[in-house]
């Protein structure tokens, strides 16, 4: 038989008066996707799907030369792009999977494309901003992603604390850049305001 074990306070399971915290559906997120291309006129055609599947276009980042790895460089080629845009339309965080999901079957019509010469024409990270982090969606396992479902895993990239954008040890190079981070904060802006309005 068991004996009852009692925590202490500072364990954190429990609030101040003993009782435990009420469970609470998480607010609205805001979407963002990332584009990479070595083709800065596939940018554009890429953004009008993505607004026909997503809704309307709220920001977008400038165009910025991708220079932080050449990792993509063998499929996508040389001279690759980033491009980030965000919509009007707030989701709940739990539809990143099957928007991940999507994203790369958008990824694979261009790549059986053969108006293209290079293997990987575009790549999309779809991704979503709250008021104290940024998440990407991801099809790779690892110690800091945490499973959604159908193979899909969130990673939190960054993280806000004293009105500013903070790296992890696993941030990416060029998300740890203030030109994103300054985008970012455009954007966090703007969730604000949504947010208080609903």
């Amino acid at each position: 038989m068991c004996s009852l074990v009692h925590l202490p306070r500072q364990a954190g399971l429990c609030t101040q008066n003993n009782i435990m915290a009420d469970i609470n559906l998480p607010k609205p997120v805001k979407l963002f996707v990332g584009i990479l291309s070595c083709n800065k006129d596939l940018l554009e055609d890429v953004e009008s799907l993505l607004v026909k599947r997503f809704g309307e276009l709220e920001m977008k980042s400038e165009i910025i030369p991708f220079n932080f790895t050449d990792y993509y460089t063998k499929d996508m080629g040389a001279g690759i792009s980033r491009q980030f845009i965000c919509f009007r339309k707030l989701i709940n965080p739990e539809e990143l999977s099957a928007i991940k999901i999507w994203t790369n079957e958008l990824e694979d019509k261009f790549k059986h494309n053969n108006r293209f010469n290079v293997i990987r024409p575009i790549n999309l990270d779809p991704g979503y901003l709250t008021h104290c982090n940024l998440i990407l969606a991801s099809t790779k396992e690892y110690y800091h992603r945490i499973h959604l479902q159908d193979g899909i895993y969130a990673e939190v990239t960054l993280f806000y604390q004293h009105e500013v954008f903070k790296n992890l040890p696993w941030t990416y190079p060029d998300f740890q850049t203030e030109e994103y981070k300054n985008f970012f904060l455009e954007i966090r802006g703007l969730y604000a305001k949504d947010i208080s309005n609903n």
